[in-house]
């Protein structure tokens, strides 16, 4: 499964605007509203809010993984955004984001196990800080893509 597969270069922004964490969610699922898999994005955006109240989907490291099964969605797609400065995610570290991979899914998903290897794929590529690095200094989507599409 590639990665990519779930995503596309329109859905990718290395300069994410948005100085506060619903900024930010806000600005990805604007991106992530050029997706014909997106149907509502306001519906989605509240879904993806109400799930991040739950509990800090800042996981640490510098990276969040802001995510939502939604009556919007169909299937499963994703965002990734760069902030330009850091954003207060109320991380699980305490430190502060500017790697944010947003992840939506059918509702009705279940067996999950797409939604859920997707999540778990993502995290372990974060876990490596030479990848982290990597988003943090791209230049461009294509080296997104790259790494991205560099774990089997």
């Amino acid at each position: 499964m590639k990665l990519s597969s779930f995503t596309d270069r329109r859905f990718v922004s290395l300069a994410l605007e948005g100085t506060g964490k619903e900024d930010v969610i806000s600005s990805l699922v604007e991106l992530l509203s050029r997706s014909p898999k997106l149907k509502d994005k306001r519906l989605f955006l509240q879904d993806v809010l109400a799930r991040e109240k739950l509990v800090t989907t800042g996981v640490g490291h510098g990276v969040a993984f802001p995510h939502a099964k939604s009556e919007a969605v169909q299937g499963v797609t994703f965002a990734f955004g760069r902030t330009e400065g850091d954003v207060d995610f109320g991380a699980l570290d305490g430190r502060p984001v500017r790697l944010v991979f947003l992840i939506g899914a059918t509702k009705q998903l279940e067996p999950s196990r797409v939604y859920l290897n997707l999540m778990a794929r993502l995290s372990f590529l974060m876990k490596n800080e030479s990848n982290r690095s990597v988003l943090l200094s791209a230049d461009s989507v294509e080296e997104v893509f790259h790494l991205i599409d560099s774990i089997d």
